[in-house]
């Protein structure tokens, strides 16, 4: 009798000390952000690569194994109830980061944790307007969000391996799509074509359990960008115009921290969400090489992080997580084309009352981590 009871003395006190860490590492955050995901166990990784997937590629003119080496960075949405992910695939027809040529494939799932494939890609280089800015390391990175009519507006980079540019295409369906080129094009008489520009993330916000690009004062808005963080704004969700300082260059509202997780890069995430806080961005974190980053972390691995902008100013940062609320931890989020370790968070979908967060890990396969809101 006298063991049992002590057995569920133990037993309490581990519920305690638990409950009580889970409370800490909760109250460690403000209450602004949105810090539980959760890896769905035996879930992930939801996506690999498949060697077996094979399209006739147009720039190569040849059938081309074009997600056999690397799948990752996946962009989702909502589509005709399921949730679908549009994710950056590699093939082998180089060695190394930034020399293989990228498409975007299409997958789909009933509950946001299995998803189906379609054997082709649905993006990719082709014989088109955008070959000049796109043959022959292909269309990166994307990013998607959906209007209330049900537009679905992509950003993604496109990549010819001399100057990376963010570009925006449009579709009803996520197969069939129009190219628009790079989102700068136009602003300050092209004076930013030329930039290198990418990883835009769109404000969105929750209408009637959807979630939908928002406009702000009139306008479309949008974060972007790798070693800062930007500020642009649209009225046809194609033409995108930055902001800029007194000074007449990129407005940064972000910018690496010594010290800190985000040390060496800040590159935006998956879209914004406008919520009763404010907006909401999420946003990678690189951490930079010895005292110049966080030692909490591994040297030159991508965490994710989330900061807070004004809903009336979208310019004005009001916060800032000041360490993760994501980072590698699987295996095989620490082990693939980039062993440094990478949570790369790009898509963010609203799905059966939860927030499901879709990254890439180690720029070699897709998981998911899922958050449920106590309110939405």
């Amino acid at each position: 009798m006298k063991r049992r009871f002590l057995n569920l003395a133990y037993l309490l006190l581990v519920v305690v000390f638990v409950t009580s860490c889970t409370e800490k590492k909760q109250a460690e955050f403000p209450d602004w952000a949105w810090t539980n995901f959760q890896r769905p166990e035996g879930i992930n990784p939801i996506i690999s690569p498949n060697a077996t997937s094979v399209f006739y590629c147009p720039m190569r003119q040849d059938s081309v194994a074009w997600e056999a080496s690397d799948t990752f960075n996946p962009a989702a949405t909502i589509y005709d109830g399921k949730v679908v992910v549009l994710y950056r695939a590699e093939d082998n027809s180089a060695v190394g980061i930034g020399s293989r040529t990228s498409c975007l494939g299409y997958a789909y799932s009933d509950d946001g944790l299995h998803f189906k494939r379609m054997p082709a890609p649905v993006f990719y280089p082709a014989d088109d307007s955008q070959k000049e800015l796109e043959w022959t390391g292909g269309c990166e990175d994307p990013r998607v969000a959906m209007t209330e009519d049900g537009l679905y507006v992509m950003f993604y980079t496109q990549w010819n391996r001399k100057q990376a540019r963010l570009a925006v295409a449009t579709s009803r369906d996520l197969q069939s799509w129009e190219k628009h080129g790079p989102a700068f094009a136009k602003a300050y008489n092209g004076r930013f074509f030329d930039e290198f520009s990418k990883s835009a993330s769109i404000v969105t916000k929750l209408m009637d359990g959807k979630q939908v690009i928002a406009q702000i004062d009139g306008k479309y808005w949008m974060y972007w960008g790798e070693k800062f963080v930007n500020v642009a704004t649209s009225i046809d969700l194609v033409n995108w115009t930055p902001m800029l300082d007194e000074k007449g260059d990129f407005l940064k509202v972000i910018t690496p921290r010594k010290g800190k997780f985000d040390s060496s890069l800040t590159e935006c995430g998956p879209p914004a969400v406008l919520t009763d806080k404010g907006i909401m961005l999420f946003y990678n974190g690189k951490n930079a090489d010895g005292t110049e980053g966080d030692m909490l972390y591994t040297a030159n691995s991508y965490c994710a992080g989330q900061a807070l902008f004004d809903a009336k100013d979208p310019a004005k940062l009001i916060d800032r997580l000041d360490r993760p609320f994501y980072m590698p931890e699987s295996d095989f989020e620490k082990s693939g084309q980039y062993p440094a370790g990478t949570v790369f968070i790009e898509g963010l979908v609203f799905f059966n009352q939860k927030w499901y967060l879709y990254y890439g890990c180690a720029d070699s396969r897709v998981a998911v981590a899922v958050y449920e809101p106590e309110n939405y």
